[in-house]
């Protein structure tokens, strides 16, 4: 099985970046640890803070991976494009969000990416992409 998680911009500041929101720990290792827990499974990290770049990873990984778990950022409220890529590929993504999306402005209350994801996880800290990988664990159990 492999997932890839897909972060856009301004996650690569997390540990950093407004910790009372998003906490003091750095992507990279959560990471490790995700890694750590799921030795059987192939996890891949990308990040990127331009929207191209996420489209691009999208469509290189969306024929071959068993998901992807993506966090858009602020993209995740703007972009059609990135709803588009997502519904270009096979395979399924789960829209995850660190914070509750809905208990912050209102602006963020509207996810243009939803629609074409298999489920959306929010609020639930860094805990919110392991539920994720979880999620594409189980499905494939059921394949077999």
């Amino acid at each position: 099985m492999q997932i890839i998680i897909i972060n856009g911009p301004n996650l690569n500041l997390l540990g950093k970046r407004e910790p009372s929101i998003y906490g003091n720990t750095t992507f990279e290792d959560y990471f490790k640890d995700l890694k750590s827990k799921h030795p059987i499974i192939r996890i891949h990290y990308y990040q990127s803070n331009h929207e191209g770049d996420l489209i691009d990873k999208i469509q290189e990984v969306g024929f071959d991976y068993d998901g992807i778990v993506l966090n858009a950022g602020a993209l995740t409220h703007t972009s059609i494009a990135l709803k588009d890529a997502i519904s270009s590929v096979k395979c399924p993504t789960i829209e995850v969000h660190i914070s509750n999306v809905y208990a912050r402005e209102e602006y963020r209350h509207k996810s243009h990416l939803a629609e074409a994801c298999k489920g959306l996880i929010a609020g639930l800290g860094l805990d919110s992409y392991e539920l994720a990988v979880q999620y594409f664990m189980n499905q494939g159990k059921k394949m077999r």
